[in-house]
């Protein structure tokens, strides 16, 4: 079971009204239909110079071009906050997955240790900074491994203000990777390559068990380039987990790069691009689909 599934299973709330995914260009979304689990899609373009997307630095650099876009789908004055969801980009913060022999029960005893363990590793100052994490199951006879999410309180701030001024409200912030953890493999070991505005995030999970998460800017985008971070990747699984990859997905690079191809060549392994329900899991919306298909409604 995913993180996002266990996650959302803590509530019943329906499907929130709108589903927002920031990405660098662009701002897609995921409007649900007038009494219906079904939702409407699309993606907003904007200019590429609206954002930067950096765990140490501001990313809206033009906050009133950011606003506008966003402004673009507030509900009518008149009516209740609508629930959105809000997806950002998985380079804005840093995810991370942290095992531990054992947790305290008292959650700002957690959320002291993971700081901890956090201070020397983000760009950032983690006493200033959103913590989210959840302890995945623990294996037989092994350590709990927590997930956690991480943003400085400044960058998140200045994602989530033209939403609150745009009249919604934002119930659940996450980011995309997090968000597609439903669309991968539910067997096996699988490690997800996905490509978003030249930031490549290299993800290994075990069935839809986030194990290892590293996020890379690439100086291009091409396979050369993906495979120099790939292989170590998986030089690391078998040296210190002894575990092998059984596959490969991807997902958010250009077709025409033949990546696909290029990446089974130079691993043996089996390559598949990501999917959902609703198709092909692309750049700007594969935190959608993974949302939208985690609460049942792709």
């Amino acid at each position: 079971m995913s993180v996002l599934t266990t996650i959302q299973r803590l509530f019943d709330d329906p499907p929130p009204e709108y589903v927002f995914e920031v990405g660098s260009g662009r701002l897609a979304w995921a409007r649900r239909k007038s009494g219906k689990s079904a939702f409407d899609s699309g993606v907003q373009e904007m200019d590429q110079d609206v954002l930067a997307i950096s765990p140490a630095h501001d990313n809206v650099l033009r906050p009133e071009a950011f606003a506008q876009v966003v402004a673009t789908f507030a509900p009518p004055p008149s009516r209740k906050r609508p629930g959105a969801v809000l997806i950002l980009p998985d380079y804005c913060g840093r995810i991370t997955v942290l095992d531990f022999d054992d947790l305290p029960k008292d959650t700002n005893e957690q959320v002291a240790l993971i700081k901890f363990r956090l201070k020397k590793s983000v760009p950032f100052d983690v006493d200033q900074a959103s913590i989210s994490f959840f302890p995945q199951q623990r294996q037989e006879g092994g350590k709990i491994e927590v997930v956690v999410a991480v943003i400085a309180q400044e960058i998140l701030a200045r994602y989530e203000a033209p939403f609150r001024a745009s009249g919604f409200w934002p119930g659940l912030i996450t980011t995309s990777t997090l968000a597609a953890c439903d669309l991968m493999p539910a067997e096996g070991i699988s490690l997800l390559l996905k490509q978003s505005g030249g930031v490549l995030t290299a993800a290994v999970f075990r069935g839809q068990i986030l194990k290892m998460v590293r996020t890379v800017e690439l100086m291009e985008v091409s396979p050369e380039e993906v495979v120099q971070v790939l292989l170590p990747t998986m030089a690391f699984l078998e040296d210190e987990w002894k575990m092998k990859a059984e596959r490969l997905v991807t997902c958010g690079f250009d077709r025409n790069l033949g990546l696909d191809e290029y990446l089974q060549a130079e691993t043996g392994l089996p390559v598949e691009p990501l999917r959902s329900p609703l198709g092909l899991a692309g750049e700007a919306n594969a935190g959608i689909q993974g949302f939208l298909t985690s609460k049942g409604a792709a």
